[in-house]
Parts: C-alpha cells; structure tokens; sequence
C-alpha cells in the first residue's frame, strides 16, 4: 500500500520489542516498511548524536516514502533547529511525503511552520503507536479487562485514511459545559492555520527564530507527565504572551500521566481549564482525541482548516487538501 520510512530523530529506542511489533504491525497492513540504518542507534539518551541523527532525517527527507515516521519523541529535535534544512524538507513534502509524528517531533513541526509554511502530521509515532501491546504478546495467565488491545483502532483507520488519500478532516464529542460556554456560536473558524502539538515544546519555542508566527489559528494542545499546574503555568504563558487571544479557538487534548496530591485541595485540570476560559474570550474545547494515548487522530500541522460545531459534535475540516 504505501512506502513508510521509519527513522529515529529524538530519543533512543529502549523498547526494541515494542519497535518490532509496530514494524509487524504495519508489515501485515501491506504497507512496505524501509527501516533507518540508525533507527536503533543510541548515545547518552538520544537516538545517536547530533549528526547521527541530522544525517537520519536527511535520509527520510531523500527516501521519497509516502509517510516518514518517527520511532519515538522524547527529547533531542532542539538541539537540531539551527542546523536542519527546512527548504529541502519542504520540498519532500511537495513530492508527496508526508512526516508523522507527535511529542518531541513538535519542535521540527513548528519550526518547519514558522520557516516554510510545511504541512506536516501530527499522528503516532512507532512504537507508542503500531507498537502498542496485545493480549497475544503477554504471557499466558488469568483474564483480564485492562489487558491492552494492540494498536488503536482509531488511530489506524486515521492512519489508512492518510496513506490511501482519503484525509479530509475529523470530529470528537465535546462535553456538554463546552457547548454551554459557546452559547450560539457554531462556526468557529474558516480556513484558518491549525497548528500546535506538544504544550511543553511549543512553549520552548516562543521568543525563538522557530515561533510560528500564527494569528487567528486554531491551536491544539497536549501533554503528558506534567501536573495540572506546571499546565496551567505553561498557559499562562501563552496568555500573557498574547498568543492565545489571537486564536480562533483552542483545542485541548489529553493531559495525563500526573498524581494529583492532598496539597492540591479540590485543584485539577478542570480548574486550570476554568480559570485559562476566565481570562479569555477565544473558545477553549476539550476532550481533543490527541496526546499521549492510544485513541489519537492525525492532524494537519500547517494546513488550513474549518472548524464546526454541530450539536455535541466539533468538526475540523481539511477536505481541500486533497484538491
């Protein structure tokens, strides 16, 4: 079905089980899957070093695959920015491959943005995503409801949607105080920028030649491992920055991985989300599926979109992308 090119950009891959299975998983799909020589390469806790993996991406923007996947995020994309070409990325792009990844890949997705306008896709990554576990790879022994289920459903019918060129946008049910605090506006946005990714690399990114530059866009935002305050903190800059009122919309995704503490006292992501609505008019919506989960749509970074609102349901449309 499709030529997918599987490289190693950020952090070293530590589950090479979880490496093999998305390989086989998207082998048995019918996609032709061409592995990176330094795909497995680690130094310290990155992917191989600086050049190891500058000369990785090199070959996934050379290899004229239909998807370039990351294996995995982590950290190690920031220490590339200065040194990537993002002209010759870009025109990878216009031949027809499409790059697909999520977590640390956001630093190059919005550096790409704020170089050369390149679409790219926020979607999973190998090993999180094709990788994830099944019953039939745990041992033997007693049911059990929370035993995973291997690769995402969703995410896969996402996935065939993009390689087979059926893309053209997706919906999610919003939770009944976000339609209350829209009032009557159904049409939130017309062909305007989505762009975002990962909370924590995006905000690193603010002040820096890399910032895309992004007015009346829809901003999608997740994280993963950071307590409801560091997120709030993170907004908050955001905020005071001016970014987030010159959007058409904001879109949450998952934050998970956190411990709340008896210190909080009845504090949560819910207050955060509250207290970000209080000092803002841009409409925030949640429940974004995108993040550090297994249930993940792919998204269009760069492209322009509409975004809707039909009862419960919120819609963002990038139809034209296939015109």
């Amino acid at each position: 079905m499709a030529h997918i090119y599987v490289y190693s950009p950020s952090g070293a891959v530590r589950d090479r089980a979880a490496f093999r299975r998305g390989v086989r998983c998207l082998r048995t799909l019918g996609h032709d899957v061409e592995i990176d020589p330094a795909a497995l390469a680690h130094w310290q806790r990155f992917a191989g070093d600086d050049a190891t993996r500058l000369a990785a991406i090199a070959r996934a923007v050379a290899s004229g695959a239909d998807v370039a996947l990351t294996t995995r995020g982590g950290y190690g994309l920031t220490r590339l920015l200065p040194t990537l070409s993002y002209k010759t990325i870009t025109r990878a792009i216009d031949r027809g491959t499409r790059f697909v990844g999520f977590s640390d890949f956001t630093a190059l997705q919005l550096a790409l943005l704020a170089s050369t306008g390149g679409v790219t896709w926020a979607g999973p990554a190998l090993c999180e995503g094709f990788g994830a576990r099944s019953g039939d790879d745990l041992p033997e022994g007693p049911g059990d409801a929370s035993v995973p289920s291997g690769p995402d459903e969703i995410m896969l019918a996402c996935f065939d949607d993009l390689v087979s060129g059926r893309t053209e946008g997706t919906g999610w049910r919003l939770p009944a105080a976000d339609v209350t605090a829209l009032a009557s506006r159904r049409h939130l946005a017309h062909q305007a920028t989505l762009w975002g990714g990962n909370l924590s690399m995006l905000a690193s990114l603010l002040g820096t030649p890399w910032w895309p530059e992004v007015n009346e866009g829809v901003l999608f935002l997740e994280d993963v491992g950071e307590h409801p305050y560091r997120i709030e903190r993170l907004l908050a800059q955001l905020l005071y920055a001016g970014v987030l009122a010159r959007q058409k919309a904001i879109l949450l995704g998952s934050f998970n991985d956190y411990r709340l503490t008896p210190h909080d006292r009845g504090y949560s992501l819910g207050k955060a989300v509250d207290w970000l609505r209080g000092k803002l008019k841009t409409p925030v919506l949640t429940k974004l599926p995108f993040g550090h989960v297994s249930t993940k749509v792919l998204l269009p970074v760069g492209a322009k979109v509409d975004l809707l609102i039909e009862g419960r349901e919120a819609l963002v449309l990038w139809g034209h992308l296939l015109h």
